[in-house]
């Protein structure tokens, strides 16, 4: 990182007063826990618009001690835009918009070991993601998020300007191909893969947020691949930068909303032999501009 990161969308506008919740921020860059929202009933318009405007300036909001049915869980999703069904993963019987997120003392490994942005390969990749945790370990299983937008305004003034107008590579394949085969998923016979910006400006904020992943991002158009892999490797160890996270511990029904258009987030799966298991819904987004 060359520079401190900007002050974050939260901090660099006038705050409006909530009147309907309570919003309690994590850090300066990214996050913040929500009381006052009730996630098992059909939340009124006046707290919805809160939610709405809370979940813009913080990128992912917290929610405890939400116990909500499957249906509640798709219903809240719902409330956001159009459900997608994730490529790859196995699903809630009866509810492909459930995809489960399990591990346990069986697994050979967990959901999100990486930093990513979920199902960046798509060609409109989602807007973002609900995560409902049912049961947590005592000790561990946090999940780190990080502020693309703190990531992108970190970079020096040459390299945002080297970066401007570039795209990259975005592919599912070497990602999903086999990925949940001790589940009883079968292969699709393709995977997604797209070209997006480097340089992604949110369709709500405005803000320019990085947009490349070491999940899914393989080369960036019209490089070299020398130079494709050596731009990548500075960007990806750039963006996990301490200073643009939050990092979350999780409780049982616990929930978690996160802006897939400008975070990443990470997984630790040190908990083994204990089980983490809740389901995530994903709203469906746009193409990245």
């Amino acid at each position: 990182m060359t520079k401190p990161a900007t002050a974050p969308f939260v901090a660099d506008r006038p705050r409006l007063a909530y009147s309907h919740i309570l919003v309690r921020p994590l850090t300066p860059a990214i996050g913040a826990e929500i009381e006052g929202v009730d996630l098992t009933t059909d939340l009124s318009d006046a707290v919805f618009a809160e939610v709405e405007r809370a979940f813009a300036e913080n990128l992912v909001l917290f929610f405890r001690n939400q116990p909500m049915t499957p249906d509640q869980h798709l219903a809240f999703g719902k409330r956001f835009g159009d459900l997608a069904i994730h490529p790859a993963a196995p699903s809630a019987p009866g509810h492909p918009e459930l995809m489960i997120v399990a591990a346990d003392e069986h697994s050979s490994r967990a959901n999100g070991e990486a930093w990513h942005t979920d199902v960046s390969c798509d060609p409109e990749p989602p807007m973002g993601s609900i995560l409902h945790i049912r049961t947590s370990p005592t000790v561990g299983g946090d999940t780190l998020f990080a502020s693309m937008y703190a990531a992108w305004d970190a970079l020096s003034d040459g390299m945002k300007a080297r970066l401007a107008g570039l795209s990259a590579v975005h592919d599912g394949e070497h990602v999903y191909r086999g990925l949940y085969a001790d589940q009883g998923v079968a292969d699709r016979p393709k995977y997604p893969v797209s070209i997006h910006p480097i340089a992604r400006v949110h369709p709500v904020t405005g803000r320019t947020a990085l947009f490349v992943n070491s999940g899914f991002t393989t080369r960036i158009v019209g490089l070299a691949p020398d130079e494709s892999d050596a731009l990548l490797k500075y960007l990806f160890q750039h963006l996990q930068h301490p200073a643009f996270q939050c990092r979350f511990r999780w409780t049982p029904d616990a929930v978690a909303f996160w802006d897939n258009r400008c975070t990443q987030h990470h997984a630790v799966w040190d908990y083994w032999p204990a089980r983490r298991f809740g389901h995530r819904v994903t709203v469906k987004g746009d193409r990245p501009v």
